[in-house]
């Protein structure tokens, strides 16, 4: 047990080496973890893992489909829910579809429901995978929005389509009409069951005396909760999840009062998450060797060809459905006109930006070993495998071409929200005037009798005519211990309305989501800095 942690350790500071590569050269990581896993599984003498495949379903896929959704705008969501609605739904059943009667057609031996199952696994494309890709590229706000949208539902939409099959290979049985109807309960069941839950959650985040380490703990709780309250009940754990996320995300403001507590949690998840994609790329490099070996009749020439098949089918389908999902709307409805057109570019862009990545991965995985008679689970190994090439021939093929594409055809700004820089302004702006009008109204006293409250007073003015000049720093040193107490006093009562501004900014719908964001980690790190002191 010591030497296998020791090992996972070694690999896993290995794989973080890799990423800090990755960095340094400028290509998303997640095309350096496939490769990493690849890697592992050709070190000669690397112990094969053994682990319970519902345990690596429970483990990792909740916290990934919360954070998914914990970083999804909700105005942006609402705004392109008709392209994220046909694109998550739509192109996930699709995609489910057609691999899976091309692939029982294809691969001997292989079943219908083996090929809905396959399908369910590679039908979602990678949220993490394409934001680090478009990170820092010159992208419309509308596409990343769609994308990101896109991979938090057909997260939900392509599980629900796996647990469905894997309940068909099991028993044998299958009925179409039968699974449509089962579909919306326990999808509809899961949504009520996840709003339930995530409502004593926001309870006991916002009424009892929690600490930013304890607020961190239970986020990280909320997602395993969820999971296994809908599970419990036969409903889908997943879209539990999902819609907790979604509704904690556009409450956190009332939450999550405290910059500490914000930060805290920032740094939390951005870890954990980082660490389990890490994990299940090394999980799939220790078991690849196991995986090639158990392939059967099937050899790896053959494996990697219908992987490589079914590769092209994702990628293909995806082209073949995004098209007309943007421009067929616009040509029945006149409201869909409304919305900036599209054209040939953005298509091009979503369509190439269908990365597959750790969720599928991590389903894969979750494949059990027996059926429920105790027969070896038929084509584990070949699936698993499949979706390997599936991931590593989305990944690194389009993960690599994707900026080069972008470049070459000169995607511009195409959407009707304000440019960056003028949000960032328009935002410091309101929260400025809000400082202001507070200062005059409830500390007009302070601005004259205490010098840092006058000094911070004239800054703010000085700010407003200019904008574009950063705050400076105040330097405290030399007053004294009470005026400095007042002094932070006066602030972070500032910072706080300031927060409620931020919110009333995001139900206004005026900027975008992520400028507000922006603004918000800007307050926390203020309020940090004092309460450090």
């Amino acid at each position: 047990m010591h030497h296998t942690l020791l090992l996972i350790l070694g690999l896993l500071f290995a794989v973080i080496l890799l990423v800090l590569f990755a960095q340094r050269i400028k290509i998303a990581y997640p095309i350096f973890l496939i490769i990493a896993g690849l890697i592992i599984s050709f070190i000669p003498g690397m112990p094969t893992l053994h682990l319970d495949p519902e345990l690596i379903f429970l483990i990792f896929l909740p916290p990934l489909l919360y954070e998914a959704a914990w970083y999804t705008s909700w105005n942006d969501f609402w705004k392109w829910k008709r392209s994220i609605i046909l694109m998550a739904f739509g192109l996930v059943f699709f995609t489910s579809l057609v691999v899976a009667y091309t692939s029982s057609a294809v691969i001997p031996n292989f079943t219908l429901a083996l090929g809905f199952l396959l399908g369910g696994i590679v039908s979602p494309p990678d949220a993490v995978a394409a934001a680090t890709v478009l990170k820092g590229m010159n992208v419309p706000k509308r596409l990343i929005t769609i994308l990101e949208g896109e991979s938090l539902v057909n997260d939900a939409s392509s599980l629900i389509v796996f647990k469905f099959a894997l309940i068909a290979v099991l028993t044998g049985t299958f009925s179409m009409t039968e699974a449509t109807g089962q579909f919306f309960i326990v999808a509809g069941m899961g949504i009520v069951v996840g709003l339930i839950g995530i409502h004593i959650m926001y309870v006991i985040h916002r009424f009892l005396p929690t600490t930013p380490a304890i607020d961190a703990a239970l986020t990280v709780m909320t997602p395993y909760l969820l999971f296994l309250a809908a599970e419990q009940f036969h409903f889908s754990g997943v879209m539990a999840v999902v819609s907790g996320g979604l509704f904690m995300s556009y409450r956190s403001h009332e939450v999550f009062k405290t910059g500490s507590t914000r930060l805290n949690m920032l740094g939390v998840w951005t870890t954990m998450i980082f660490i389990m994609n890490a994990l299940v790329f090394i999980l799939i490099g220790l078991q690849l060797p196991e995986i090639t070996d158990g392939l059967g009749n099937y050899s790896i020439t053959e494996a990697i060809k219908y992987g490589l098949l079914v590769s092209i089918i994702v990628i293909a389908l995806r082209f073949l459905w995004v098209y007309p999902v943007a421009h067929i709307p616009r040509w029945l409805s006149a409201k869909a006109r409304k919305d900036p057109s599209p054209n040939w570019k953005g298509p091009l862009v979503i369509s190439w930006a269908g990365m597959r990545g750790v969720v599928s991965l991590a389903t894969a995985l979750s494949i059990p070993l027996l059926m429920t008679n105790g027969t070896v689970f038929p084509k584990r190994n070949l699936i698993i495998f499949i979706t390997f090439v599936v991931i590593f021939v989305t990944l690194v093929f389009q993960g690599l071409t994707l900026p080069f594409i972008i470049k070459i055809i000169k995607l511009k700004e195409i959407d009707d929200i304000l440019p960056e820089d003028e949000q960032q302004a328009g935002i410091q702006l309101r929260l400025n005037s809000i400082a202001l009008k507070l200062l005059n109204k409830k500390y007009a006293t302070d601005t004259k009798e205490n010098e840092l409250v006058g000094f911070y007073k004239a800054n703010l003015e000085s700010e407003t005519k200019n904008i574009e000049q950063q705050l400076e720093s105040l330097e405290c040193s030399e007053t004294e211990h009470q005026e400095i107490e007042r002094y932070h006093k006066v602030l972070l009562d500032i910072y706080a309305q300031q927060h409620t501004e931020l919110f009333q900014l995001r139900k206004e719908k005026f900027f975008s989501d992520e400028e507000i964001r922006k603004a918000e980690l800007q307050l926390d790190i203020n309020q940090l800095r004092i309460e450090k002191e």
